[in-house]
């Protein structure tokens, strides 16, 4: 891709991320396009499922000095991209919105929490509980949804949402603890999403506008660590060093590939696609990190399985339908047009009315 052509691309990223935070549908793409879609889909959800691999890397870091560092390179990161397309308007526009800015200062801290509690599980052996938490999250979408916007469900969401309590209450047993690393990281990403939905901005701006209000107290945190001795960043050489800086790739590369699947693919692939990282990370936390499972733990993770796939069903079933009901209105449009009667336009010209 020419620099102009990316430049062109992250324009269009930017006008459609924000359109879809409005619930603006996919438009139609060709087939080329959608195929470019799926695998910058697969690889968005393909590196966030296999960033347990990442994070124990940066041992002895503490998990509090690599969660600083990924709010620091982050913001170079993104703002080296806004730099990049020359998009900066949407921030003036933040500035003089104090209540759209105090919601970014909202995301930014939950947003923190999350990443903060996934570092800290990851490193401390706990990948499957962590994993646990991404799988039960649209459950807990689902939840907030009625519980604050007062939304209703469908039957099928109505079990699927029982099925999940259901298997919380087996985990809860099967641990001797509620799993509160799996509940943590599910009720903060929820709360980052609907918050995000009411700020409205695309993807690289949001994250960029979080990590801006994120930059100041994480600096001073790592500077401060470095005054009491026990900073890593220098002292555990060149390569240490560099992949404390990669984090901020970390973060944001994932994001540009799910915003050029988002602009290429329907939301009912991307709400497919999304299973792809928790599978991963559980994948990850039963063969590679060689984390217990009993049976116990392998029931309320079937049930949360099954919980999904009703969850799915019934998602499916709706778009099914709601392509039969915008199919049967547009052939309805369509006779009408071809039925409307015809008028003389001025010059004699004969045009539908």
């Amino acid at each position: 891709m020419t620099a102009g052509g990316a430049r062109r691309y992250l324009r269009a990223r930017a006008h459609v991320g924000a359109g879809e935070a409005e619930g603006g549908p996919v438009p139609e793409t060709p087939r080329g396009e959608h195929r470019i879609g799926l695998l910058n889909g697969f690889a968005a959800y393909g590196m966030w499922g296999l960033v347990p691999l990442f994070w124990p890397l940066m041992k002895p870091a503490g998990a509090m000095e690599i969660l600083a560092h990924r709010m620091v390179w982050s913001l170079f990161f993104v703002a080296g991209a806004l730099l990049f397309v020359r998009r900066w308007a949407w921030a003036g526009e933040l500035l003089r919105r104090p209540r759209r800015l105090a919601l970014v200062v909202v995301a930014a801290a939950v947003i923190t929490v999350n990443w903060g509690v996934y570092i800290w599980a990851v490193n401390a052996g706990h990948v499957v509980e962590a994993s646990l938490g991404y799988f039960i999250n649209p459950l807990v979408t689902i939840a907030m949804g009625v519980l604050l916007l007062k939304e209703r469900l469908r039957p099928l969401q109505w079990v699927a949402v029982a099925t999940g309590f259901a298997a919380v209450v087996v985990l809860t047993v099967g641990y001797g603890r509620p799993p509160w690393i799996s509940l943590c990281l599910a009720f903060s990403f929820a709360t980052y999403g609907l918050v995000k939905k009411k700020v409205g901005l695309g993807g690289v701006e949001s994250l960029a506008a979080e990590t801006a209000i994120q930059f100041l107290p994480a600096l001073g945190y790592l500077l401060w660590l470095g005054a009491q001795g026990q900073s890593t960043f220098t002292t555990e050489g060149a390569g240490h060093g560099a992949l404390l800086a990669s984090t901020g790739v970390v973060t944001a590369l994932p994001l540009v590939c799910f915003g050029a699947a988002a602009i290429r693919v329907p939301l009912s692939t991307l709400g497919l696609l999304q299973y792809l990282a928790p599978v991963f990370q559980f994948l990850l936390g039963i063969l590679y990190f060689h984390e217990a499972m009993p049976p116990e733990r392998w029931a309320g993770f079937a049930l949360v399985w099954v919980a999904l796939l009703l969850l799915t069903g019934s998602a499916l079933h709706s778009a099914r339908r709601s392509r039969k009901t915008l199919a049967a209105l547009e052939s309805k449009a369509a006779q009408a047009r071809l039925g409307a009667p015809r008028t003389e336009a001025p010059g004699g010209a004969s045009v539908d009315a």
